[in-house]
């Protein structure tokens, strides 16, 4: 039996060697086929799968000599690319031979899928191929003779930084060695080491036969590797649309190594994630969704799925919930991911505000979006929605808790419910966001970035300003401590602290101590200050999408912000002689 739940296995006779294939699914759907890379077997797709199974018909195999596929013999000239695409043929002759299949590879099963979309004979068979941690031999190959014919320092620094990268290639070609560190210490411990290097969480993977199939495999680098290397084909060019998705910390090959691919793939998605080698295992949830829509995509006759936005390679199919998303930073914040292509859960606590968001974002780029309506500051209201997003939407991979309201006063004038209600929103409405779905992403296990809306008054002390910078600041240090305490989760934390930012905070800002008519032109006031200023809450949006997208940890946007963040480092005593100053309100 199969390890993957529920799976219809088959055996297919091909070449010599007979291949376990397991299907999931209803065969009248569109067919995608996953083919597993090294050391691994099938099992390594068995969470993808089961997220695909649902939409598609499923068939994953077993690669020759892997699992509970036969090995051929000899090993020696066994699994060349051009015995790895007749299998290929046989196993999608078998289980789809009227339609042609979705192609998706990781590492190896990768590097064989690019053989296969660009030979001549595959042609009609294949609809699209989703690449992941596996790159052409062939472009590959031009890679290097390019960086070799013009070794500029750039170009040969990433020579030798993949040359670097590919240290366990050149053990891979030593005679025996492979075979007997698999058969002996390294495939007993190799459980152990995905868990720990990777973060791999347990379960059904790796198989019992990682040690055989580790041994086996060896014969795919050497059958193969330096005959391409050295003659690359001139023709390698895709037939089909391909998405190809780049771990960013992928510990053994370069983002350089799919510089200028569009030479040899016209319909060319683009897709990268935080993440390391091993995705399949990691970011199931991701996968499933960039794999779900870019073969609906293809099916409905489109060759590229991705947003035409900055970020949309990071951002496309990601789940982003944004709080005081009704306008401001929030609403210019949620737009910003909906260019990128995310989908979008617009969250205020004026309903027709936040809908308006979720019709912009969908107008802007989102590939969904949805309002929710909810009052940051109540437990119970936080916690419903945490559980209706997760039921109805699924787990959020960027939380940005945004929602804030301004108090203005000395502090014997800010009366103890001032303190509670901008405590209540400014810092609980972060603690309840944070705890909640941010518990979501720590259970789910598969990493996600959490955004809090600090402010330059976290760091800049004002005697017009104590409640609201004292939650900011609260905000800013519960940021600090949460980011390390999710850094090992592989969950990224930011404490964005904005300066004078023209949005509706001011006018909408309480003053305590002041009669309603002086707390009315204050409030004027402080807009015009700030509408003067016009520094637009777009490019606070813009900051957002950075520190998410380079995992920062204090982002202080516009000039003063930054100014002041310098001088609370350097100069603290200056500070605090500008907070003795009394506001011209």
């Amino acid at each position: 039996m199969t390890g993957l739940k529920g799976a219809r296995e088959r055996r297919v006779r091909t070449r010599g060697v007979e291949l376990c294939v397991a299907e999931l699914g209803d065969s009248r759907q569109p067919t995608v086929v996953l083919v597993h890379g090294y050391p691994d077997s099938k099992e390594v797709w068995s969470e993808v799968a089961a997220r695909l199974a649902a939409r598609f018909h499923v068939v994953l195999y077993d690669v020759r000599g892997h699992g509970r596929s036969t090995a051929p013999r000899p090993l020696r000239g066994g699994f060349t690319l051009e015995k790895l695409t007749d299998d290929f043929l046989a196993v999608i002759d078998a289980v789809s031979p009227d339609r042609p299949v979705h192609l998706v590879g990781h590492d190896w099963g990768s590097v064989q899928s690019w053989e296969f979309v660009t030979v001549p004979r595959t042609e009609g068979r294949i609809a699209s191929f989703t690449s992941m941690s596996g790159p052409s031999l062939d472009h590959f190959g031009h890679w290097i003779g390019s960086r070799l014919k013009r070794p500029t320092p750039r170009r040969v620094g990433q020579l030798l930084g993949q040359g670097a990268k590919s240290w366990y290639v050149y053990l891979l070609h030593t005679p025996a060695l492979p075979e007997l560190a698999w058969r002996g210490p390294l495939g007993r411990h190799w459980p152990r080491l995905l868990e720990r290097l990777e973060k791999v969480p347990r379960g059904d993977y790796p198989s019992s036969s990682l040690p055989q199939d580790a041994a086996h495999g060896a014969w795919l680098y050497r059958d193969n590797v330096r005959e391409r290397l050295r003659r690359p084909r001139p023709d390698a060019h895709a037939h089909v649309p391909v998405q190809l998705i780049t771990p960013l910390g992928d510990a053994f090959l370069s983002e350089r190594l799919y510089d200028g691919l569009e030479q040899w793939v016209p319909r060319l998605t683009r897709r990268t994630v935080p993440a390391k080698h091993w995705i399949p295992r990691t970011r199931p949830d991701q996968l499933a969704a960039w794999i779900t829509e870019f073969v609906t995509a293809t099916e409905e006759g489109k060759s590229q799925v991705a947003a035409t936005g900055k970020y949309a390679d990071r951002f496309g199919g990601q789940l982003v919930l944004v709080t005081g998303a009704g306008s401001g930073i929030g609403r210019a914040t949620a737009l910003a991911f909906a260019e990128a292509g995310a989908r979008v859960i617009a969250v205020d606590r004026d309903a027709e505000a936040a809908v308006r968001t979720a019709e912009q974002s969908r107008l802007t780029g989102a590939s969904e979006a949805w309002a929710e309506t909810v009052d940051v500051s109540d437990e119970q209201a936080m916690k419903k929605l945490a559980d209706k997003v997760a039921a109805e939407y699924g787990v959020v991979d960027v939380l940005v808790n945004n929602a804030g309201i301004g108090l203005g006063g000395s502090f014997f004038d800010t009366a103890p419910e001032d303190w509670r209600k901008v405590l209540d929103v400014n810092l609980w409405g972060v603690i309840h966001g944070c705890r909640l779905f941010g518990r979501q992403m720590a259970e789910r296990g598969q990493g996600g970035h959490i955004v809090n809306t600090a402010s330059a008054a976290a760091y800049l002390p004002s005697r017009a300003l104590p409640a609201y910078s004292t939650s900011k600041a609260a905000v800013l240090m519960l940021s600090e401590c949460l980011r390390a305490e999710l850094a090992g989760q592989g969950i990224g934390v930011s404490a964005i602290c904005p300066g004078f930012v023209n949005t509706n905070i001011t006018s909408t800002a309480r003053f305590a101590g002041v009669d309603a008519e002086e707390e009315k032109r204050r409030q004027k006031r402080t807009a015009r200050l700030y509408g003067l200023r016009n520094y637009p809450p777009e490019k606070v949006a813009d900051a957002i999408l950075e520190a998410v997208v380079h995992n920062r940890a204090v982002v202080p946007v516009t000039p003063e912000a930054r100014g002041a963040h310098i001088l609370s480092r350097l100069a603290p005593r200056a500070l605090r002689a500008i907070a003795r100053l009394q506001p011209p309100l």
